[in-house]
């Protein structure tokens, strides 16, 4: 494949955040074609890939579509994954993790198609196969189509690279991107974290009004491809920091999520613009200024006898910010609606479900209050 021939890229999210992701992708110059359960699909090239990568919010990963013929049986799959031109993608120097799926076709034995693959890199291009690659080929064996992908992101896109400290039950950035996203929010206004956590939504929105990039801190899979352009790359990041004058705040009862939401922040390089407090949510404080965005993500309380002793603190929230906050839109992820209704806020109707870490969320959303 060369680098000019466009090819389809999937950009992987969790599923329900489909919509707000094709958006992000278009305002970025994506050229979208369409989304499926968990990804939105563009045509592009290689120099798509490494941008999907470096300015991407709401992707969780980024996987690229490299070639596909179809196989009837595991003689023909052997044959053609043999003249398959893998060292137009790959570096014989780095080891590689195969992938297999298949279902109604011919060829219904995934373990053994792994094995033929695995055969075939070793073979024609003298790969290494390894369980912990860090570089991943997806086979899907779909109706007797072969297709292989290849994960050009390695870690998930939601380790943006300066979180060393993770609280206990983490909102990944991806997603809270997506979210910030669905309340409307582009960078022009405050934001406030009264459960903060790890800080991942206040920091999420200080990059955003800052125009960071969120993969500039870290690594990718694809620069070990044969087919990776160092200078080519350079070109994309970029190394100015904008500027704002938006502060985003973010608070706390665990004092301990307050010192990690500040470290984060430091490691992200928007410590100048953020503010963690150690405070109840009935000790919640208006800022100065125009009126912006309360988001949080409570608990669930998805453990039993957890959830009574929740409608209190929803209850409280809500409390504070029909008091406090006139003016301001609130964003709040959770689980149960009972106890979102608790809070008392003025929800608009939910419009999707999202799946996160086994459990289905959602996101409630208010007009200005």
């Amino acid at each position: 494949m060369t680098q000019t021939t466009p090819f389809e890229i999937l950009l992987v999210t969790a599923p329900g955040l489909e919509a707000p992701l094709a958006e992000e992708a278009r305002e970025l110059g994506f050229d979208v074609q369409g989304a499926i359960t968990g990804g939105v699909t563009v045509n592009g090239d290689w120099n798509d890939v490494w941008r999907a990568n470096l300015e991407l919010r709401g992707a969780g990963r980024v996987l690229a579509r490299i070639g596909s013929f179809m196989a009837f049986h595991l003689a023909q799959l052997d044959k053609r994954a043999r003249k398959f031109p893998w060292n137009e993608i790959f570096d014989p120097r780095y080891p590689i993790k195969v992938e297999v799926t298949s279902k109604k076709s011919k060829i219904y034995h995934a373990g053994a198609a792994t094995q033929r693959i695995e055969t075939a890199l070793k073979e024609t291009l003298g790969a290494t196969i390894s369980p912990d690659a860090d570089i991943t080929l997806k086979v899907r064996i779909d109706d007797n189509l072969c297709t292989f992908s290849v994960d050009t992101s390695g870690e998930s896109l939601h380790k943006r690279g300066h979180k060393e400290a993770v609280g206990k039950a983490p909102m990944r950035e991806n997603l809270a991107a997506l979210f910030l996203r669905q309340c409307g929010y582009s960078g022009t206004e405050t934001v406030i974290d009264p459960m903060c956590g790890s800080g991942t939504f206040v920091i999420e929105a200080a990059e955003i009004a800052l125009g960071l990039q969120p993969g500039r801190n870290r690594g990718f899979a694809f620069e070990k491809f044969a087919n990776f352009d160092t200078e080519a790359f350079a070109r994309l990041k970029r190394a100015e920091i904008g500027q704002t004058e938006l502060r985003f705040y973010g608070s706390d009862r665990d004092q301990g999520a307050v010192r990690m939401s500040a470290a984060n922040a430091e490691r992200a390089g928007v410590a100048e613009f953020t503010r963690f407090k150690h405070a109840a949510v009935s000790d919640l404080e208006r800022p100065e200024g125009a009126p912006g965005l309360v988001i949080v993500n409570p608990p669930y309380g998805a453990r039993i006898g957890d959830r009574k002793l929740l409608f209190s603190v929803y209850g409280a929230l809500g409390k504070t910010l029909l008091e406090r906050f006139k003016g301001w839109r609130v964003g709040m992820i959770t689980s149960d609606a009972g106890l979102a209704k608790s809070s008392g806020l003025p929800f608009l109707p939910v419009e999707e479900t999202v799946s996160h870490g086994g459990l289905r969320i959602s996101l409630f959303r208010t007009e200005p209050l």
